[in-house]
């Protein structure tokens, strides 16, 4: 992978997650009805707020040579606008099963993202190093948290359980593979 690609990849990542991340787990809070949901989201929400988890996220873009550019913002737009909306839905099962898949990936991400930070030359890893472990108990305290909604929400009466995750998937192709993010083609799901 060329340089090129690799800050491609971190700049798209970044250019997604920087501003949207607080903004999807508030849409969940927003959206559930339990107060073991509450509770779980909230301690979530107040770590990404009080650990600066965006400002963390610029600085592992900026030593990576990776700042977000405008043509990265615009690789995301479209799929990035069809998560945006679907958070806005507040749908509370969907949206709850999406962020806990979401938050399993950025888990598993990690390794992947600061092999591309150190193929740059970067050494700073504070990003990666917090996600790869918080990230664990957040995705147990989701799927906690879907269980303590879906005693509240039947699931049956929401379509597709999985919209937001097929939305999020197609992002998370559009982030990783700098050919679809040029020519506009999308991967199948």
């Amino acid at each position: 992978m060329s340089a090129d690609q690799r800050r491609g990849i971190i700049g798209r990542y970044t250019a997604v997650l920087e501003g949207n991340f607080i903004y999807w787990m508030t849409g969940a809070y927003l959206s559930v009805r339990s107060e073991e949901a509450r509770s779980i989201i909230l301690d979530n929400l107040l770590e990404e707020v009080r650990d600066s988890h965006p400002a963390m996220l610029r600085r592992f873009a900026l030593a990576a040579h990776a700042a977000p550019t405008d043509s990265d913002a615009l690789a995301v737009y479209r799929d990035l606008t069809n998560v945006r909306l679907f958070v806005g839905r507040l749908s509370t099962v969907r949206l709850v099963i999406t962020m806990a898949f979401f938050e399993g990936f950025i888990q598993k991400f990690m390794a992947y993202l600061a092999g591309l930070a150190v193929a740059q030359g970067s050494t700073e890893m504070e990003y990666t190093d917090v996600h790869g472990v918080c990230d664990v108990a957040h995705t147990q305290g989701l799927f906690r948290a879907l269980d303590a909604e879906i005693a509240l929400n039947s699931p049956d009466s929401e379509p597709n359980l999985f919209e937001g995750v097929q939305l999020l998937r197609k992002l998370i192709e559009r982030i990783v593979n700098p050919e679809m993010a040029t020519n506009g083609n999308h991967a199948t799901a």
